[in-house]
């Protein structure tokens, strides 16, 4: 089973995200992915026709997708033009939550953005994912999010990186049916880690990436590869493979 996860595509009027984005897919399309994760940030600067774009781009895919905000994304334009039938009516403030069962695999897409604010959190949301861990279906699963449960070590990053990561540390220690992976977006860089024993990754960025930059004086050079990950799961293992074009 094949799951691709794409991410951070800032689609804005004055770049050229979404033909990177289209990259991306064409490159995906050659394995056939059983289903495509985006985990949030689509579009900058409130350009609610880039929702229209990248739904279209989606459409002509024969596999499904499943969305997550980000924190550049406007919740409410998602609901109104993309109309996901899987968000989740959580009632948690208007959160857009989803869970997917393919195959022995459940895809959990947990939206950890906060209003106006860069960072994410998690904390209200426990009783939800406790729930949905634990309900009839595979007894493995891959938690989507935006923000980052792992620090980066990219100062202003860190800094706007998932809060209450010490309480959902706590919480999948003690749970009975814990997520074989955990993969967000956020930071424009491929990188890995783990958060209570389980594997954390965050996913590239379709725009460009940001520099490996630790806070140091000089500033390391980037490069503008497009990125993304293929999470291959096979007789209850997973390997998970960063892309970069």
């Amino acid at each position: 089973m094949i799951i691709a996860q794409v991410s951070d595509i800032h689609a804005a009027e004055n770049n050229d995200n979404l033909t990177r984005f289209e990259r991306a897919l064409t490159w995906i399309d050659l394995i056939t992915p059983d289903a495509l994760v985006l985990t949030g940030d689509l579009i900058d600067d409130n350009w609610r026709d880039g929702y229209a774009a990248i739904a279209a781009q989606l459409n002509k895919r024969s596999y499904p997708s499943f969305i997550l905000p980000g924190n550049s994304d406007d919740r409410a334009a998602m609901k109104s033009i993309l109309h996901c039938h899987y968000w989740c009516n959580s009632g948690e403030n208007d959160a857009l939550h989803f869970v997917a069962d393919i195959g022995e695999l459940r895809l959990i897409g947990l939206d950890t953005t906060i209003q106006e604010n860069p960072a994410g959190a998690i904390g209200e949301h426990l009783p939800w994912l406790a729930d949905n861990l634990i309900s009839d279906g595979p007894a493995n699963s891959i938690l989507f999010m935006h923000h980052p449960v792992i620090r980066s070590g990219i100062p202003p990053l860190d800094q706007i990186m998932c809060r209450d990561v010490v309480k959902l540390a706590e919480f999948l220690s003690e749970h009975p049916r814990k997520p074989i992976a955990i993969s967000a977006g956020h930071v424009h860089r491929s990188m890995a880690g783990q958060l209570a024993g389980i594997p954390a990754y965050i996913c590239g960025s379709i725009c460009p990436e940001n520099p490996l930059w630790f806070g140091s004086a000089i500033v390391p050079p980037v490069n503008n590869f497009l990125s993304f990950m293929i999470h291959r799961y096979n007789d209850g293992e997973m390997v998970s493979h960063p892309v970069l074009l």
